[in-house]
């Protein structure tokens, strides 16, 4: 069984918050208060913390595959059509990506379409799936 993990993140107002993740990417909402809000991101415990005073977006990228990837950044891993069903609603509500969906390394070790955007409070977020889960942690040979 692959354990939970946990995650917290600066977010810049909770209202906000609670529309993206709660309304608009459909988490159940978990325990609360004034400061923080727990969250139920694919059996996996993810917090927002409200931090109001520093800048939050990520500043540095990485190369990968011709794009610029933004580091820090986090996501899960989806179902091959699952991912296309997203990449499409998030098409539909006319979200800014930083690197458009697409398949990266197509036809290569780790092939996988992935997709990038930020949160309301420029927390990176990436969203991927491999046809073949097997890819997922292979090395190259």
């Amino acid at each position: 069984m692959l354990q939970p993990f946990h995650l917290a993140v600066p977010v810049k107002d909770l209202k906000t918050t609670r529309q993206f993740y709660g309304e608009f990417l459909g988490f159940e909402e978990g325990r609360s208060n004034e400061g923080w809000i727990d969250w139920n991101f694919f059996g996996h415990q993810f917090v927002t913390h409200l931090h109001v005073d520093k800048k939050i977006a990520a500043e540095v990228v990485n190369p990968v595959d011709g794009h610029g990837v933004p580091v820090p950044h986090f996501g899960v891993v989806l179902q091959w059509d699952d991912w296309h069903k997203f990449a499409e609603k998030l098409r539909a509500a006319k979200v800014q990506f930083v690197i458009e969906p697409y398949i990266r390394f197509r036809g290569a070790i780790g092939e996988q379409a992935t997709m990038f955007f930020l949160d309301p409070s420029g927390n990176a977020l990436e969203f991927k799936a491999f046809k073949d889960q097997s890819q997922l942690f292979r090395k190259y040979e």
